[in-house]
């Protein structure tokens, strides 16, 4: 239980002032530069004084299956974003929250002067509409979405971006959206990576084999 307590911890002593916030959820099994890159990304153009990724127990829309251990998706995320403006957090376990509706009134409802946002990528924009509760997300939260290949077409045309497309901002007015009354949503264009998690844990699990080889 002490190791979940550090886990944890986050930046309380500046909640007070208005922290701006990106929040980023997700399994991160693994993480890796593709979250790197949206979260820099989203830094700077909405001018963030940090992002938080919420490394989920468990995504209710994701399968068990090949599915890291949480403490082990936490230690390389915290390896990966060290020395950045990136906060690695398993604070679902400690809200006790599954969904991302439950876990963002708990973290509005612990840091009440925070302004967050939401970031996702625009495959989630595509699928939300599954989410519990998804239209509480957007009238509970400021949105980020950023763009990913061959999905900003669709993200676009999906039924979140068409149900609320008068709350969409336009790109230029990205720094403003932390301060908006959601709903409030902005898509922002990204440079390409080719990093996915399938295949970084299909290279891994290809590589056990060869190094229990190599050993024996």
């Amino acid at each position: 239980m002490p190791a979940v307590k550090r886990a944890t911890r986050l930046p309380r002593s500046r909640v007070g002032e208005g922290l701006r916030v990106g929040l980023l959820g997700g399994s991160f099994n693994p993480a890796h530069d593709g979250h790197l890159i949206i979260s820099e990304i989203a830094l700077k153009r909405l001018k963030l004084d940090e992002v938080w990724w919420l490394v989920s127990p468990q995504n209710p829309l994701k399968s068990t299956d090949d599915m890291a251990p949480l403490k082990v998706r936490l230690r390389d995320a915290k390896r990966l974003t060290k020395g950045r403006s990136i906060r690695p957090t398993d604070i679902e376990v400690t809200l006790g929250t599954r969904y991302t509706v439950d876990t963002l009134a708990a973290l509005k409802a612990r840091f009440p002067k925070t302004r967050f946002v939401w970031l996702m990528g625009a495959d989630n924009l595509v699928e939300i509409s599954r989410w519990r509760r998804w239209r509480a997300i957007f009238r509970g939260v400021a949105i980020a979405v950023l763009a990913r290949p061959s999905y900003s077409l669709r993200a676009l045309q999906s039924r979140a971006a068409r149900r609320f497309r008068r709350a969409r901002l336009r790109p230029i007015l990205a720094t403003w959206l932390p301060s908006r009354n959601p709903p409030a949503w902005v898509f922002l264009r990204t440079p390409r990576s080719a990093v996915s998690a399938t295949r970084l844990r299909a290279e891994r699990a290809a590589a056990r084999p060869a190094s229990r080889s190599s050993k024996s």
